[in-house]
């Protein structure tokens, strides 16, 4: 069924049948149909990060920016939904078109630039959604906020959604905001985590309450690179990695004639930057750190080897809108089969 769905919304721009999608998700959740859509998936529970997960297949930030469709999502089947990215102020992000499809690998190229409602606006959809799963809140920096002013913008994110949040996840791997990712090396990326783990203590503090926080890198980095952010992971004590973002190189989709196109690549060509990254994190950082896997998922296949490079939980995007629902048993009844 989704194939038919899926030749409908391709016919319309991406960012368009991106809201048409998740408007259509919203009627049929009020409608009480997700589950005809959605085939159900069976309980594997995964504990992570001091939470136990229903299941180890979850939705990646981006898909829903401002925690505006939770309840559709969260009816799917994921283990776990992870909103945002959020930034203190809203943001109109780029300007269009900046999102393009490439079918024929599986793919999309992307510019959005962290586009949001802002801080507020995300918080009033979480105290409205009726959800109850593990809910990740992904905060970033404004565009218009100095790279190096960005600790706190990252103060502001973590201390607004620290008592929503399960999880707390800090982007700094965005290629689409002017400067992100050099907050992913040398001084610039310690000063930024002690920070951030200085910020989570005085939460901790004022809610009584440990929200752990996760720290989302890009897969464009060499070997001395992975090396340098886990150890950096470590020494700052952060709570996971996710690993990871969208890629800025070209070379899986040379010659296609929208690969010049700015932006961060996901889907299929992220699959083995990725499960270097991830292969490369754990074993820098050894088993105590947990490892979110994201990038490529397009099939249970490539769920498993994500998990089998080291991950303890995946995340889905480009794979849900080429795949629709039916991924997502199907990726955890992949990764179930391995751990039986």
């Amino acid at each position: 069924m989704y194939g038919f769905i899926r030749s409908l919304l391709f016919r319309l721009p991406p960012e368009q049948a991106h809201s048409v999608a998740l408007k259509s998700l919203d009627l049929i959740e009020k409608l009480g149909l997700a589950q005809r859509f959605s085939p159900s998936v069976p309980a594997t529970p995964v504990t992570a990060m001091g939470l136990t997960f229903p299941n180890p297949v979850g939705l990646a930030a981006g898909l829903d920016k401002n925690a505006d469709h939770v309840d559709a999502l969260g009816a799917l089947g994921f283990g776990f939904i992870e909103v945002g990215t959020v930034t203190p102020l809203a943001q109109p992000g780029n300007p269009k078109p900046r999102m393009f499809r490439l079918p024929e690998h599986q793919a999309i190229i992307n510019r959005m630039g962290f586009n949001n409602e802002g801080l507020d606006h995300l918080l009033v959809q979480v105290d409205r959604m009726a959800y109850r799963g593990i809910l990740g809140i992904n905060v970033g920096k404004n565009a218009a906020t100095p790279v190096d002013q960005a600790e706190s913008d990252y103060r502001k994110g973590i201390a607004g959604v620290y008592s929503r949040a399960d999880y707390i996840t800090v982007n700094v791997s965005s290629p689409n905001t002017p400067g992100l990712r050099d907050l992913q090396f040398g001084d610039s990326l310690l000063r930024l985590l002690e920070a951030i783990k200085d910020e989570q203590k005085t939460q901790q503090a004022n809610h009584d309450r440990y929200v752990p926080v996760a720290v989302k890198i890009a897969p464009d980095m060499d070997d001395d690179g992975i090396r340098f952010v886990a150890n950096a992971l470590k020494s700052t004590g952060m709570d996971g990695v996710i690993a990871t973002n969208t890629t800025v190189s070209r070379d899986a989709v040379a010659g296609h004639p929208l690969a010049a196109e700015v932006g961060g690549l996901s889907g299929e060509p992220v699959r083995e930057p990725s499960l270097r990254v991830i292969r490369g994190l754990r074993a820098e950082l050894g088993a105590a750190m947990p490892i979110i896997g994201v990038g490529g998922i397009m099939d249970g296949a490539s769920a498993l080897a994500k998990i089998e490079a080291g991950a303890n939980l995946v995340q889905i995007y480009t794979g849900f809108i080429y795949r629709g629902p039916e991924i997502i048993g199907e990726a955890i009844r992949a990764i179930d089969s391995r751990l039986l």
